[in-house]
């Protein structure tokens, strides 16, 4: 007899047997950072007079919206110089130092893209008093910016930091009434393929997250819950192409931080959005309040698409077999998707606050449609047949997240505690009836999904030049997936089959520790260098006896290295050299050997000897802007081992048809495998200029190579070098104060494996959005690919004797309409805005099925 444990036991007794490690580990690198930094600083154990040459220090704030701004380019000048002698940038706080600096007489010059240069000058330094504070230093927007200014100073579109990318999707005229999908389109480096499948540098192998946090929504099905999420809703996204060592290590191209629009304001304000279209509707609501010591935020939203009709084709031969296959379909679809968050903050002193933020999101997917299929078996047998099929994939997520953070005498020492519960289901039923070949059959697949976190962080600022941050993490996650499969009997009732049915658990647990170096150097040098190690326990297990498959385990190792030096050439230009190394572990659809039936042609298995893909990326960086042009340009390198890629096979496959008679026939399998190695090279190209005042032109092209290095046993002749590429340009046209036009053009390149191709994807929006009520709402039209209601997407094999082809057929074209308006007495500045913390779960191959759907499945 078995018995199981509650998730709460299983909870206490995992966390407790490593909370001594946690915190020692914690320790460790606290400490070991603290002495090398304190052996290394000059100055450091000694008194602060020691130290030669003074220090000039400040914070930088926004002059309308009255906030720190991090990042700007800080320069010291020697009187009458027109070179800057030494400089910096401001951190998160907007504060910044510059120190050994002789006494003399300086200029001080602030600049930040978008703003007007700031010059403070008279800056004298005597032999006596060569410390010198200059406060708060404001600088104000652009005259360009100002005009647009209404209650918040205005970004620009593109922003380069030291550790990521920003797109402040809040001024992109064309997104408004669309949703997630149509924003990430148009962010440098990404890319979405037909199906909503989210690409960072041409590798799906992305960790998405939301305001800094995973979602168990994401996890279920990244694409569809996308497409769910209201362009509305969003803020800004966040691309970090070489991630520190304080995230996660799971990603191997990088991360997608997702941050949704939340008022740092004080008193009541809200907002709602309509948007009404061709191909969704969208109806979000928010509500905020902020007075004193307590904060409560809501939303709610609805996201429906209408019926769509979509069309396939397919075709499989294989030479040497002499197999021959083919199908063509048509299928309707519909969706909708429910949302709602609510968060409630306390700051129960200046040096201890709490957070406790709760969200959840459901929906379903209904999909109803026929193939017409021919197959050609190898003793030279034809069939033809039909399939008529039922599909309706339900879903229901909620994330629980609690943050604590306690904040110490010495200014910027912190240490804070939080904890997540994230928790799905997705229910995915079919029915499938053939007129022949084999059996009609039905099907429930009910996925459970539970995730338990706990991360402790630590934040030490050693002197005004060095910090240190060191941390540890648990994660406990606990995966089911319960499959039963039904075939009529004689008399046409259906029955549960225990043979194809079956029950499949699976547990992933990860601990993991960092210390991260910061360090504000002098003559322009930032410093982040970091170490994570990560230890991972896997085991899963198959319920059905009789299917002969045997539990398994894995557990690794992996030392995760980081290091970003960023050097400011002027105050202009920066140089930037980061090095980075990311691993990507398989999740249940990648390791679930119970084999897919519900397609009698095409099958798919899991491969629970799958081994995590390692990334290293080494890129340099440089970034500049002009008055009101921006330039940011990047080459990299970047090695992967033991690749993980779909792999086509034809097998011969035993069943039962309708008659009740067995037959076999051959059928295409696809598993997944550790194919081989890659080394790509790559660059990216961003460029922003404003002209004549009224006209912005943007573009971006991001190219790499592929060229993989495949295991012998999977070689299938020799593999050529591709260039892949995905690119768009866009231009905004300022009619008069109040209504702007936009135009947004994109295209990606096929996506190769080693066996063939993806298809390439490529679109064309315009936009209108008007202000209105004195800038408190907005009016906008959008239309997507005008002139042609269908998009053909086209994939291949080309793998040995076997060669396939595909085309589906989506529409595409949209006409909406959207409504936005803003309300509440908002005062800016009223009080600090929350340092923003919490569970940061960077893990999991996307759109990998850890609600539990690893089994099987209905077609999609």
């Amino acid at each position: 007899m078995i018995m199981k444990m509650n998730v709460y036991d299983i909870i206490r007794i995992k966390v407790a047997s490593f909370r001594t490690g946690l915190v020692l580990l914690m320790l460790f690198f606290a400490v070991s950072w603290a002495g090398s930094v304190q052996a290394q600083v000059p100055g450091a154990g000694q008194p602060a007079a020691a130290a030669a040459g003074g220090t000039v220090s400040g914070i930088v704030i926004d002059s309308v919206t009255k906030k720190p701004v991090d990042y700007a380019t800080v320069s010291l000048f020697k009187a009458g110089a027109t070179t800057p002698f030494s400089g910096g940038l401001s951190d998160e706080k907007g504060a910044f130092r510059i120190t050994n600096v002789p006494a003399g007489t300086y200029r001080l010059q602030v600049n930040y893209i978008g703003y007007d240069v700031k010059n403070v000058g008279g800056l004298v330094l005597a032999p006596g008093k060569l410390d010198r504070n200059m406060g708060r230093i404001i600088i104000s927007p652009g005259a360009n910016l100002l005009e647009a200014v209404q209650i918040t100073g205005q970004q620009a579109l593109i922003e380069n930091k030291i550790d990521k990318l920003v797109f402040n999707a809040e001024k992109d005229v064309t997104s408004a009434g669309g949703n997630v999908t149509d924003i990430l389109r148009k962010v440098p480096m990404v890319s979405v393929d037909m199906d909503g499948n989210v690409a960072l540098r041409g590798s799906q192998n992305v960790r998405i997250l939301i305001n800094g946090k995973p979602s168990g929504a994401l996890t279920t099905n990244a694409a569809d819950v996308l497409k769910s999420m209201p362009s509305d809703q969003i803020k800004n996204v966040e691309v970090i192409t070489s991630p520190s060592a304080k995230y996660d290590a799971e990603g191997s191209a990088g991360i997608i931080n997702i941050i949704t629009k939340k008022k740092e304001v004080s008193g009541v304000s809200g907002s709602v959005n309509l948007g009404i279209g061709t191909r969704q509707n969208n109806e979000n609501a928010n509500i905020n309040f902020n007075k004193n010591k307590l904060s409560v935020t809501a939303n709610v939203g609805f996201n429906a698409g209408w019926p769509q009709t979509t069309y396939s084709m397919f075709e499989s031969k294989n030479t040497l077999l002499g197999t021959e296959s083919s199908s063509n379909g048509k299928s309707t679809s519909n969706r909708q998707f429910l949302s709602g968050s609510a968060s409630v903050g306390y700051d129960f002193n200046d040096n201890n606050s709490f957070l406790s933020s709760f969200s959840r999101r459901g929906g379903s997917f209904k999909n109803d449609g026929t193939t017409t299929n021919s197959n050609l078996s190898r003793d030279g047998e034809l069939i033809n047949y039909t399939a008529t099929n039922r599909n309706e994939n339900s879903m229901s997520n909620f994330d629980w997240n609690n943050d604590f953070t306690h904040k110490f005498k010495r200014a910027g020492e912190e240490i804070s505690v939080a904890a997540q519960w994230t928790h799905g289901t997705a229910d995915v039923d079919y029915a499938t009836e053939y007129s022949a070949f084999t059996q009609n059959q039905r099907a429930e697949n009910l996925g459970t999904n539970n995730e338990y976190t706990v991360q402790v962080d630590y934040v030490l600022p050693i002197n005004k030049m060095f910090k240190v941050e060191a941390g540890a993490k648990t994660i406990i996650r606990e995966i089911k997936s319960d499959y039963d499969f039904f075939n009529p009997n004689e008399a046409g009732q259906y029955v549960l089959n225990p043979i194809t049915s079956n029950a499949y658990d699976y547990g992933q647990d990860v601990y993991a520790g960092y210390g991260l170096l910061t360090a504000s150097l002098s003559k322009g040098y930032t410093l982040m260098a970091g170490a994570r190690m990560e230890s991972t326990n896997i085991d899963g297990s198959s319920g059905n006896t009789a299917s002969g498959l045997q539990p398994f385990k894995n557990d690794y190792l992996n030392f995760i290295p980081s290091l970003i030096v960023s050097k400011s050439l002027t105050p202009t230009q920066t140089i930037k050299l980061s090095y980075s190394k990311r691993i990507q572990r398989p999740s249940l659809q990648f390791l679930n050997p119970f084999r897919n039936t519900s397609d009698p042609l095409n099958q798919s298995q899991g491969n629970p000897e799958l081994s995590p893909e390692i990334g290293q990326t080494l890129e340099f960086n440089y970034s500049t802007f002009v008055k009101s042009s921006v330039i940011n340009a990047s080459v990299y390198y970047r090695r992967t081992e033991d690749i993980i890629e779909s792999v086509v096979t034809t097998v011969p496959f035993t069943t039962i048809d309708n008659a009740g008679n067995e037959v076999t026939r051959d059928v295409s399998l696809s598993s997944f495998q550790n194919v081989g190695t890659n080394n790509s090279i790559g660059t990216s190209l961003f460029g922003s200029a404003q002209l004549w005042k009224v006209l912005t032109l943007r573009g971006n092209i991001n190219a790499f190579t592929y060229k993989p290095q495949i295991i012998s046993s999977l070689q299938q002749g020799e593999q050529e070098t591709y260039i892949q590429y995905n690119a768009f340009v866009s231009a905004t046209v300022k009619i008069s104060s109040t209504l702007n036009a936009e135009t947004f053009v994109m295209q990606n390149s096929a996506r190769r494996t080693f066996q063939g191709t993806n298809p390439s994807f490529n679109l064309w929006v315009i936009g209108l959005k008007q202000d209105i009520f004195k800038k408190r709402g907005t009016l906008g039209l959008n239309i997507t690919q005008p002139f042609k209601d269908y998009k053909d997407f086209e994939s291949s094999i080309n793998s040995g004797p076997l060669v396939q082809r595909s085309k589906f057929s989506v529409p595409f074209r949209s006409f909406g309409l959207n409504f936005a308006y803003n309300f509440g007495k908002m005062n800016y500045g009223a009080q600090p805005p929350r340092k923003k913390r919490g569970v940061t779960n960077d893990d999991l191959i996307q759109g990998g099925d850890a609600g539990g759907q690893g089994g099987q499945g209905g077609p999609k």
